[in-house]
């Protein structure tokens, strides 16, 4: 039997959903379709381990096309599959769940897997007719769900450090030590309190990973300045979301850029990297800018809907990346940050940093 969570059953719910609407529906930053904006659906195509499948239309029926056979199944029936298929995830009480009677089903046209095959990158492709253009383009697309819990944009590593130089301090091996010895549910807020109130300033001194430094640098290079002080303030005050982060870094505008103009520079930035981010950029992988991944997302809400954002509609896709992401605290000792340490008579402190999909 097949096993998987709310995320990967969440993967076959999309197929069979998007086959039965026959429409992708763009969506803007609130995560609501954009009125009067759709992408009829002309193929949906999907690779997983037991071989590639292709579901086109004719008429009212799928053809779904594998490597050797071809079924033939209404739209009506993967339309009643879909929300059956929606209530159980819903439904479901454990962490992961089978579902025997969509297994069935899937497996009446030799499809076997709830996933899609590992090796591609992208965990479903579709073939859309854009009517602006009068052409078909495929797009690829990775699926995120909100069934679920939520998934993390990037994820923290010791790859994803910065680390801060304290200047206009200094400590004994005790004061420090009591400092890192500070173990409140807030400790490292607490910790870098404590730090402020001895006079204590956190200078941005380098990313911990070379190739990390280097991906953003070369996104933008004010992005490394940028992203540490966006990480010491999630750490230092009750802000958390993106956003509400980009919006207080334009206000201390530590570039000194002149954002009197009203152009905005900070978000700006922080929308590239969220997008390059998305598109395959990966803190401990050589970035070059080339686009490794899927292009985009489609995002299944939490009342079955999927709205769908696209490379192929940037402003959109980096409005939702900006609008629903928050910076979120990892392991500090998995990743070994949030503590006041010393080389060469100098003193040093790191702050990870995380991203994650607001629920």
């Amino acid at each position: 039997m097949i096993t998987g969570n709310k995320g990967e059953w969440s993967e076959i719910y999309t197929l069979l959903k998007i086959i039965s609407d026959r429409n992708l529906y763009p969506g803007d930053a609130n995560l609501e379709k954009i009125s009067g904006l759709l992408f009829p659906i002309v193929k949906v195509l999907r690779d997983e381990t037991s071989g590639s499948f292709e579901f086109e239309y004719d008429s009212d029926i799928v053809v779904i096309r594998g490597d050797k056979e071809e079924f033939r199944i209404p739209v009506i029936v993967f339309k009643e599959q879909a929300e059956i298929l929606l209530a159980d995830i819903k439904s479901a009480s454990s962490s992961t769940f089978e579902i025997p009677h969509i297994e069935a089903f899937i497996n009446s046209f030799k499809c076997y897997s709830l996933k899609a095959n590992s090796a591609v990158k992208t965990d479903i492709r579709v073939v859309i007719h854009d009517n602006r253009t009068s052409s078909n383009q495929e797009l690829g697309f990775s699926i995120k769900s909100q069934l679920g819990g939520a998934s993390t944009l990037l994820n923290a590593g010791k790859t994803t450090n910065f680390i801060f130089q304290l200047k206009n301090i200094e400590l004994s091996e005790k004061e420090i030590e009591q400092i890192n010895a500070i173990d409140t549910r807030s400790k490292i807020m607490d910790r870098l309190s404590s730090i402020t109130s001895n006079g204590g300033i956190l200078e941005f001194y380098k990313t911990e990973s070379i190739v990390f430094g280097d991906n953003i640098t070369l996104i933008d290079s004010a992005l490394p300045q940028i992203l540490a002080t966006i990480t010491h303030r999630f750490y230092s005050s009750p802000l958390s979301k993106l956003s509400d982060l980009v919006a207080d870094c334009t206000v201390q505008n530590p570039l000194r850029f002149n954002v009197g103009t009203g152009q905005p520079f900070y978000e700006y930035k922080i929308k590239r990297l969220l997008t390059d981010i998305a598109l395959g950029m990966m803190p401990s992988v050589i970035w070059t800018g080339q686009l490794a991944t899927t292009g985009g997302y489609l995002i299944v809400k939490e009342d079955g809907e999927i709205i769908c954002y696209h490379i192929y509609n940037r402003n959109e896709f980096e409005n939702y990346l900006l609008k629903n992401t928050k910076l979120e605290t990892a392991s500090s000792t998995r990743h070994e940050f949030g503590f006041i340490y010393k080389e060469h008579d100098k003193l040093f402190f790191k702050l990870n940093l995380q991203i994650r999909f607001l629920k």
